[in-house]
């Protein structure tokens, strides 16, 4: 049933046991909200940015409700949620480090997809064509793009160990959407991954199975 799913949002699916409470933040038109509550019994609630997305997921019948990463996570309580939900959105936030702090606070566990801008094509493209990359994962123009912190797979775990933030698991994700054989090799993953999943907490191993 995942195939129903974006090829990273049904890696996170399948990360993510039944019957939590979760929180997606950035949610877009609740696809994976649907899917975890239909399948997973999850309680599921979103907060996306545009008001087409919060008028999807309210089609759907979902807890969603129209809010800004950078503005609004203040206002939810430590450890209010089981898992945190976070998806190709961290790029676009205006303070991605104060974004990461508050996932781990809120949730026992957060989740993390984002476009990995230090893969080897992408490198490629900046050496040989001297502009602006894009690919699947990053398929915007430079003067219209959301994506203001692009950063690499390795320059996102540099910024977790500064925060002392537990890596639980980390997926590398090839441009066929499907899992590296790099997971215990960032160097090669940040050469080679389209994107990258983190699984992430403050909480001893073994607190939530996720």
């Amino acid at each position: 049933m995942t195939d129903l799913l974006r090829q990273d949002l049904a890696l996170i699916a399948d990360l993510i046991p039944p019957g939590v409470r979760l929180l997606d933040i950035g949610c877009g038109d609740g696809a994976l909200l649907e899917y975890l509550g239909r399948h997973k019994n999850v309680d599921g609630r979103g907060i996306e940015l545009s008001q087409k997305g919060v008028n999807a997921c309210v089609a759907r019948g979902l807890a969603v409700v129209q809010g800004d990463a950078d503005r609004d996570l203040q206002s939810y309580p430590t450890h209010g949620f089981d898992v945190v939900v976070l998806s190709q959105t961290l790029q676009a936030t205006r303070h991605p480090d104060r974004v990461v702090a508050e996932l781990v606070r809120i949730g026992k566990v957060a989740i993390v997809s984002l476009p990995n801008f230090g893969r080897l094509s992408i490198r490629m493209q900046i050496l040989f064509g001297g502009k602006m990359p894009r690919t699947n994962s990053l398929s915007y123009e430079w003067y219209d793009t959301p994506n203001i912190h692009l950063c690499t797979l390795a320059d996102f775990y540099n910024l977790l160990q500064a925060q002392n933030i537990k890596v639980e698991s980390f997926i590398p994700v090839s441009t066929a959407g499907r899992p590296g054989l790099w997971r215990q090799k960032m160097g090669l993953a940040n050469l080679l991954a389209d994107q990258g999943i983190f699984r992430l907490s403050r909480q001893p191993t073994g607190t939530i199975e996720v």
